[in-house]
């Protein structure tokens, strides 16, 4: 009788835990996270712009659907409007030279973004001395969802800054956040984007979980008609390797070729196939049909995500004196959170192949669940 060995069984109920913890903590929008829109235009001692929030981040901070059926009309939006307005006022500061600028805020609207409806929130602040520099304190949502993020574009002489606020940018702390109201220098421009591209990364889920579907099975190698696992790691390392940089090489070609507007495509087209991406990538898992050529997928598929990650850089825009040097930082932003995850995820997936854990419950169940929860995000997605 072979002695029991405990380490195997430990790891296999730490990856349960992992892959439960991340496909229950997954509502099923295009991303996890949640995402404000700040446009803002300085013009002498003025700044004028808009806020947007999604109506469920709307309904997460004041308590939108007063009725409790699940559902926010119009209606209800004009009744919140007032209690909005006081909500992003003491969650949103301007400050100028002579300390807090004067907000007003203008009638609230709804515009439609490809993950769903959001508040447009108009706003005017006077600051009273012309702006050189000017400080934001974004703490919009900072206590009921520590996820948000403020994608902030922000305009003045002519140039424009980009910026992740909230969290741990380090917009949310006590007196918030600096900018100087002239052409940025390139090294603050790659600071920023290469911020940008890393949270968008941690923050899109669906393009992680198209990657891990890819790379779940390249520690395992299929023989007559059954996943077993890889005798050594050099073939492992290979597949790895092989699937990501297809993945990275399709979506930098196709992030390149949107974000200086040479080719664009509808917003719910993109995401609507993204979605099915990460289906036929999980299935393949499931029922497999490619299993030595699934680089051919990543980079197939890639080219797709690479339009994904261009919608951010949309809201965000390219710095005129900076736009190559933003760009490239965003791309390698991606590739560094992209890159930390498959050097959490691979080690430990190495370390199970040889389990039927690994191979008879996470592979097909594993796979199947995120199928699941990326039909969804298709159906969804592609009903607009």
């Amino acid at each position: 009788m072979s002695a029991h060995k405990p380490w195997p069984t430990m790891l296999s109920v730490m990856a349960v835990m992992a892959v439960m913890a991340l496909l229950a903590g997954a509502p099923a929008e295009a991303h996890i996270a949640s995402n404000g829109f700040l446009s803002l235009q300085v013009t002498g001692s003025h700044v004028s712009g808009a806020l947007e929030l999604a109506i469920r981040d709307g309904e997460l901070a004041v308590g939108l659907d007063r009725d409790r059926d699940g559902k926010v009309n119009w209606g209800e939006l004009r009744a919140g409007q007032s209690s909005l307005q006081s909500y992003v006022s003491g969650h949103l500061a301007l400050i100028g030279v002579d300390g807090v600028c004067k907000v007003s805020f203008g009638p609230l609207q709804v515009n439609e973004r490809v993950d769903g409806n959001y508040l447009w929130l108009p706003l005017n602040a006077d600051c009273g001395t012309a702006l050189e520099r000017l400080t934001i304190d974004y703490r919009v949502l900072q206590d009921e969802d520590p996820s948000h993020r403020g994608l902030l574009t922000l305009s003045a002489h002519g140039e424009v800054q980009s910026a992740v606020l909230g969290g741990g940018s380090g917009a949310g702390a006590a007196g918030g956040r600096l900018f100087e109201l002239v052409q940025p220098s390139p090294w603050s421009a790659f600071i920023e984007y290469l911020r940008a591209g890393i949270w968008h990364i941690w923050s899109g889920i669906d393009h992680l979980l198209f990657l891990l579907s890819l790379l779940l099975p390249a520690v395992l190698v299929r023989r007559q008609g059954r996943w077993e696992a890889v005798p050594m790691a050099a073939p492992a390392f290979a597949n790895i390797v092989k699937v990501v940089t297809a993945f990275t090489l399709a979506h930098s070609i196709t992030l390149s070729l949107a974000a200086f507007d040479l080719v664009r495509l509808p917003g719910r087209l993109t995401e609507s196939v993204i979605a099915a991406s990460i289906i036929i990538a999980a299935l393949n898992n499931v029922f497999p049909r490619v299993t030595e050529g699934r680089w051919r997928i990543a980079f197939a598929f890639g080219l797709l995500h690479g339009f994904g990650f261009a919608s951010v850089l949309a809201e965000m825009g390219l710095p005129k004196g900076a736009r190559l040097v933003s760009l490239i930082a965003f791309n390698l932003g991606v590739e560094a959170g992209q890159l930390a995850v498959v050097l959490a995820v691979m080690p430990l997936a190495y370390l199970l192949r040889s389990t039927a854990f690994y191979r008879r419950a996470l592979m097909p169940w594993g796979s199947s669940a995120i199928a699941a929860l990326a039909l969804i995000w298709f159906v969804q997605r592609a009903s607009g």
